[in-house]
């Protein structure tokens, strides 16, 4: 085994890596078409050009293999907000989250409506990680907003409400996106629009938070 480390990038584990990502962004496609129950490992491999015995070396059922689809959603878009301290600055923290989050819309919109189904569903699959290491995340956040209102550095706002605003805000540009062309009158969303809506929703979002 130590004998493949001097093959440059085609290393043991990022042949691994590589292979697990593939199958991930299969799996999306296909949850995303066919739903959970409609979804097959069979598919999901030959969409992915791996065995189907590839698939259960990473994940041992299809549940587990959805859960890791939507998983990787929420760290996809919640990076950003990973490392926070008090003494940030909010408008360059907010900032760049709700960058990050509209581009995730531009980039992922498949994987962002794949979780709002789970999440209109009433979160049947995710429901577990949601309770534990989610709801210490989230509270771990308003704490930081909270000693920026403390320091004045914000209004005093109940700071669930600020990221539960950013996250509606961004992600409709991915799962409404049908309903924004047809009031626009346009046939896609361009690379310029994503970024004029987060430019507007930077602005409301921080004249709101009393941070500009």
């Amino acid at each position: 085994m130590t004998t493949n480390i001097s093959r440059g990038p085609y290393k043991p584990g990022r042949i691994r890596e590589q292979s697990r990502d593939l199958i991930l962004q299969a799996a999306e496609a296909e949850f995303a078409c066919h739903g959970f129950r409609g979804a097959t490992m069979q598919r999901i491999a030959e969409s992915a050009q791996v065995p189907k015995a590839n698939i259960h070396y990473y994940f041992s059922n299809k549940l587990g293999l959805y859960g890791a689809v939507l998983e990787n959603t929420l760290n996809l878009w919640d990076t950003v907000f990973n490392e926070l301290s008090s003494h940030d600055e909010p408008a360059d923290v907010l900032s760049r989250y709700i960058d990050a989050k509209i581009d995730f819309s531009r980039t992922h919109p498949t994987a962002s409506r794949l979780f709002a189904k789970e999440m209109i569903s009433g979160a049947p699959h995710l429901s577990a990680y949601l309770q534990q290491d989610y709801r210490l995340w989230f509270k771990q956040r308003m704490s930081i907003f909270e000693s920026w209102i403390a320091q004045g550095k914000m209004d005093d706002l109940d700071p669930a409400h600020v990221i539960f605003m950013i996250w509606a805000s961004t992600q409709y540009y991915a799962d409404f996106e049908p309903q924004i062309l047809i009031a626009t009158q346009t046939q896609h969303l361009t690379e310029p629009a994503f970024v004029a809506a987060a430019d507007s929703i930077k602005h409301i979002i921080l004249k709101g938070c009393g941070i500009c």
